[in-house]
């Protein structure tokens, strides 16, 4: 599926390591069993890297939620240079591990990115924080796909990001190799259905740009079409979308298939649309077809196999 294994960024907590502000550990045994068999993990603690030792006074951010400070509790000590200071050293670090994706630690005031607690100056509590070092990696990184570990509970959203890291690391080897308009036509061709699953409005955008490829220098055109393609891919897929483009593909067999066949695909389609199977009973049906029949153009669409099966992010209802 790539050339070049998955290495992801992660809150060091989150792998068991004990670095949390309490001396404990929040270790997810499905980033660490089931996705950590296809990729690198690179855990980063900023507390821990800014030099504040474990265990420590807990810290919350306070201020503007533009730049906050981060500051203890009781004491009231700052903290802000030094998480600072370590996450500008880090980053640069981070530039040459060629990232797919990052998952932080919910609810931290170094890593948090989004809702995190802040407090104004009169001591009022709001949920606008972001941390400090998830803030600054976001804005050096715009398109490597980010997530919370407590999102990623939720099977949509779960689904959602992993398949934005698998489709980011295919991007990284495309531009990696080359960026020829032949090489982003053919690109663009097997993410197609895809895409129409989680934005048809930027599906259509990138249809145009790639229809008006010859009019772009290649360097420009992938810039483009790079930012478009993670920002479609950000769009929450639904089941109205899956269904959409089950539909499209069904109709690369009308002809092909008997009545009998016919009836049995719309039936399953049916009843994913219902809430009764999981996606991946219509899926499966359809990948049977495409081997009897050869499709070549459905056979190659990452959307058929976006990700490994085996991590199970279709089986859900």
């Amino acid at each position: 599926m790539t050339t070049v294994a998955l290495r992801l960024g992660i809150s060091r907590c989150l792998l068991g390591d004990e670095v949390r502000y309490d001396g404990r550990h929040n270790l997810d045994n499905f980033l660490t069993g089931v996705l950590g068999r296809y990729v690198e993990w690179i855990p980063v603690c900023p507390e821990v890297e800014a030099g504040l030792g474990t265990p420590r006074e807990a810290m919350r951010l306070v201020g503007n939620p533009q730049s906050p400070r981060l500051v203890t509790i009781k004491s009231r000590i700052d903290h802000t240079r030094a998480l600072e200071r370590m996450a500008t050293n880090r980053i640069e670090g981070l530039k040459n591990l060629d990232l797919s994706g990052y998952v932080f630690k919910k609810s931290s005031p170094s890593c948090g990115i989004a809702r995190v607690r802040l407090y104004n100056e009169h001591g009022v509590l709001s949920r606008k924080g972001v941390g400090l070092f998830a803030r600054a990696f976001i804005e050096q990184f715009p398109l490597i796909p980010v997530e919370e570990e407590g999102r990623l509970c939720e099977p949509t959203l779960r689904e959602n990001f992993i398949e934005r890291v698998f489709c980011y690391r295919r991007w990284q080897d495309l531009v990696q190799s080359g960026v020829t308009r032949q090489a982003l036509v053919q690109f663009h061709t097997i993410h197609k259905y895809l895409l129409l699953a989680h934005s048809p409005q930027c599906y259509q955008v990138l249809g145009r740009l790639i229809g008006q490829a010859h009019q772009h220098r290649p360097k420009e055109l992938a810039h483009r079409y790079g930012e478009l393609f993670m920002k479609a891919l950000a769009v929450k897929a639904t089941v109205r979308k899956h269904v959409n483009v089950l539909q499209h593909i069904l109709g690369y067999f009308k002809e092909r298939l008997g009545a009998r066949e016919k009836a049995e695909l719309l039936g399953v389609i049916g009843d994913y649309h219902q809430g009764l199977t999981p996606l991946i009973v219509p899926l499966t049906l359809i990948k049977h077809y495409v081997r009897i029949f050869d499709v070549g153009y459905i056979r190659d669409q990452v959307y058929l196999n976006p990700h490994p099966i085996e991590v199970m992010l279709r089986n859900h209802v």
